[in-house]
């Protein structure tokens, strides 16, 4: 068993072994008792997430921390019904101290992901990561051994995994061969006018942590690009590679069953922005496996793409899903098309709080978090050094 192979196995075994200490810890909630949640990071992914758990009656919100007090203002206005009572703190590790906080969920900019999710795992707290798990591959090692000394949950931020329709997908069209050999699967995903948009220079606010915000990133004087377009700069965010082809690889491997990358090939730049950035605006990247290939493409610019998907074409026919459901189209036979309007924002929190209360399995615990930042990894590799890049090259 090589060291990769032997980090996830042990991960999985993490996730097995806290699933007993959750049904134990459900077995004590009274009645009328909550999971009390702690969110780390206030901005607009924090704030669409913290809406899918806020659907379950079973969560209460009991604190908050971030580093920008403006920031904070607009979260408790938006949720004003239900964080009235939550403490809060600039430090993220005053909420670990709280008794009453049984989970925390974590949607900094990627840079700041392990460090802040260790922290809680040390403090026994289950932990909601959102993607993606790892920034930088070196990482996932402290993150494995701080989850399997927990006594809490860790679940990654990969929504899909809770999806109905991508389950019923899994089951009974690649389960079941419908698709034949699948050769290729062609990911695709554009237009993000939140990261083409154009920052203006300002001065730090009075409000604002900048040093909190570096983190463990080199130490740079304040710039307003740098905080409000964080995705925009490698040293906090990993760009398109890190925010979609997660999504996509992970969706790929999973149907597949082969999360067992051979090689990648990434081109891009900054064809058409020129605003400072040094993440590319547009990617191509090709992820090689055994017997298939998965081709991505992604762009911040606008470009028309009005259903993203991830489309596998097999030697019996192909299948093409986006979050809003599927098609499938055999060689032989009439298409078939399956609707979906659920939200996976809510299913995945949802999964998440049933893993606490009742036991149940996480839907994409560690080692499915770092699966799909390996091909992630090797991507960004391949950019970054201008030729393939292989997984025994990252360690």
């Amino acid at each position: 068993m090589n060291r990769r192979n032997f980090l996830m196995t042990g991960a999985a075994a993490a996730v097995t072994a806290r699933a007993m200490n959750a049904r134990a810890y459900g077995a004590i909630l009274g009645a009328n008792d909550r999971v009390g949640l702690g969110v780390i990071g206030l901005g607009r992914r924090g704030s669409i997430v913290t809406n899918g758990f806020l659907q379950d009656p079973r969560l209460q919100v009991r604190a908050l921390a971030d580093i920008y007090d403006k920031q904070v203002a607009a979260f408790q206005s938006r949720f004003k019904e239900h964080v009235a009572q939550a403490t809060v703190s600039v430090a993220y590790q005053e909420m670990l101290a709280k008794k009453d906080v049984d989970a925390v969920f974590i949607a900094t900019p990627d840079h700041l992901h392990v460090e802040m999710a260790n922290d809680a795992l040390a403090a026994n707290k289950h932990v909601y990561l959102e993607k993606p798990t790892l920034h930088r591959w070196y990482e996932r090692e402290s993150l494995a051994k701080a989850a399997a000394a927990s006594k809490g949950l860790l679940q990654c931020g990969t929504q899909q995994r809770s999806g109905a329709h991508y389950l019923r997908a899994k089951q009974e069209i690649f389960d079941a061969g419908l698709l034949g050999k699948v050769i290729f699967a062609r990911a695709v995903w554009h237009n993000f006018p939140w990261q083409r948009r154009n920052v203006a220079p300002e001065a730090k606010p009075a409000g604002l942590n900048w040093e909190l915000f570096l983190g463990p990133a080199p130490k740079v004087p304040y710039e307003t690009a740098r905080y409000s377009s964080w995705r925009s700069y490698h040293a906090y965010g990993n760009g398109l590679l890190a925010d979609i082809l997660t999504h996509w690889v992970d969706v790929a491997q999973w149907m597949l069953g082969d999360d067992q990358p051979v090689s990648a090939t990434t081109l891009g730049g900054d064809y058409q922005l020129h605003d400072g950035r040094d993440n590319p605006d547009s990617v191509t990247a090709i992820v090689q496996y055994k017997d298939w290939n998965l081709n991505f493409e992604s762009s911040v610019l606008s470009i028309r793409n009005d259903h993203p998907s991830v489309f596998f074409e097999g030697t019996k026919g192909s299948l093409n899903i986006t979050r809003e459901g599927y098609t499938f189209t055999p060689n032989e036979g009439a298409p078939i098309q399956v609707d979906s309007t659920q939200d996976l924002e809510r299913a995945h929190t949802g999964n998440f709080i049933d893993a606490i209360v009742k036991g149940d399995k996480l839907n994409a615990p560690l080692a499915a978090g770092l699966a799909a930042t390996l091909p992630v990894q090797m991507a960004l590799a391949s950019y970054w050094s201008h030729k393939r890049s292989t997984p025994a090259e990252l360690n």
